[in-house]
């Protein structure tokens, strides 16, 4: 029988190194500085009833003045500031 140990707090450090490391890839340094709805839904590969859902909520980072634009660095720090949330407030990580 395989005996398979899991440790949680490994795998959301390998998470971690992961994401920094596709933030500091060339392809999220190619992206605009602001990306517009069919961007980030292509970017986060959602549907338009998830980004509009993500455009409502009042702390989701969207520039309005200019139309509808989301600020690409407040972006990936929104993302980050709420995958942390996930960690510290749920135990979904730690069942995975």
């Amino acid at each position: 029988m395989l005996n398979v140990q899991f440790d949680p707090e490994a795998l959301r450090q390998i998470i971690r190194e992961e994401v920094r490391g596709a933030m500091e890839s060339s392809k999220v340094r190619e992206l605009p500085p602001f990306l517009t709805r069919k961007e980030l839904m292509a970017l986060l590969h959602i549907s338009q009833t998830k980004t509009s859902e993500l455009l409502g909520r009042p702390d989701f980072p969207v520039f309005r003045e200019a139309g509808l634009l989301i600020p690409t660095d407040l972006l990936f720090k929104w993302i980050e500031k709420n995958t942390q949330w996930v960690e510290d407030n749920s135990n979904y990580l730690s069942v995975i």
